[in-house]
């Protein structure tokens, strides 16, 4: 087994290396053939995913390799460290990723190799290019990686654990057939965004990345808006709207043109920006290219709602301190290590097994 230090210092590296692997001002590039085919696979993943345009591809890619910096790296295994210094477990955990967003199941690749144990790793077809390929940059790195990573295209099999992330509606399949197994089984969560009326320009121009980041597909994009009574929507609209890039991309376009449509036919209100609808509905859940929203009178009770709604809730944008674990705007797709999906601690599930 690669000893912890060695591992950490793999990923360290392999975080540089994907970061200069969007660095457009790199021209050498190419020295560095696995870099290379990376760079073909960036430029024509939306080939294969028309959801996959090579900016948000290029942003992933440059938010993971900044998380992978030794400190961050340190910082996050600190409370496991004894326990995967001392582990001999190297388990196969078997893994379902989701193709919602570029390179959604990274974290899970990083933390089973991190802690030790082996990935055998069925990709989503939605996204099934970049991940064999940052895991050849991997290898390239540490040779000894090779014998902990694969990949299959069958169903999964001889495993000792899995960690399966889907619908509600494939979470009761993965529960099924899964269910003997130690396992981590997530299910669909939405984040929200909570507006007091005090939000600069800026603050609500980084709250519209939190939106129109990966075109709204990922559990940790804002889908729902908590708004004050009272509060004058315009200007946010205004800020909103200057997202025009988004309705070139013809599926979002359609999306959008669809559910217009639907508003109309039905008279339902809603406000339109030109690249998004907002609607006042009480469910976190809403369709790509449409934002539900709700009011609120107090602040204290929309933090009680907060946490008896927690489990549906994967984030929480705003720029209020008093709200726990919130992420201030702009900064959503930017999780840190330690902000585990659906708040299940990863890396605890492993050392356990």
């Amino acid at each position: 087994m690669i000893n912890l230090n060695k591992r950490i210092q793999a990923f360290a590296s392999l975080g540089k290396l994907l970061i200069e692997a969007c660095d457009n001002s790199t021209k050498d590039i190419h020295k560095n053939s696995l870099l290379n085919k990376l760079e073909q696979s960036i430029i024509n993943s939306s080939n294969y995913n028309g959801w996959f345009i090579e900016n948000n591809v290029r942003y992933m890619l440059v938010s993971i390799g900044h998380s992978l910096n030794k400190s961050n790296l340190e910082k996050w295994i600190k409370p496991y460290k004894k326990e995967l210094e001392h582990s001999k477990n190297s388990n196969i955990i078997g893994v379902v990723m989701a193709g919602n967003v570029p390179i959604v199941g990274f974290h899970d690749f990083l933390s089973i190799l991190l802690s030790g144990n082996k990935i055998l790793a069925k990709l989503s077809s939605d996204d099934n290019k970049l991940l064999p390929i940052i895991a050849e940059l991997l290898i390239d790195i540490e040779p000894a990686f090779k014998e902990m990573i694969q990949f299959t295209d069958n169903r999964l099999a001889n495993f000792d654990a899995i960690i399966a992330t889907g619908s509600n509606n494939t979470s009761r399949y993965f529960e099924y057939y899964f269910g003997k197994y130690p396992n981590i089984i997530r299910k669909n969560r939405n984040s929200i965004a909570l507006i007091t009326g005090d939000e600069t320009d800026d603050e609500l121009l980084y709250l519209s990345k939190d939106i129109f980041m990966y075109y709204g597909l990922g559990c940790r994009n804002v889908s729902h808006i908590m708004i004050p009574e009272g509060y004058d929507m315009n200007n946010m609209l205004r800020i909103f709207s200057l997202n025009e890039e988004v309705v070139v991309n013809h599926k979002y376009f359609n999306n959008y043109e669809y559910n217009k449509a639907i508003y109309l036919v039905n008279s339902k209100k809603h406000f339109d920006t030109g690249n998004l609808l907002l609607t006042e509905d009480a469910s976190y859940s809403s369709p790509v290219s449409v934002i539900h929203f709700s009011y609120y009178n107090k602040i204290k009770s929309i933090s009680t709602l907060l946490e008896a709604n927690s489990s549906e809730i994967q984030c929480i944008v705003t720029i209020l301190n008093s709200i726990k674990d919130a992420v201030i705007p702009g900064h959503s797709q930017d999780p840190q290590l330690w902000d585990y999906a659906d708040g299940v601690d990863t890396m605890q599930f492993l050392i356990n097994i």
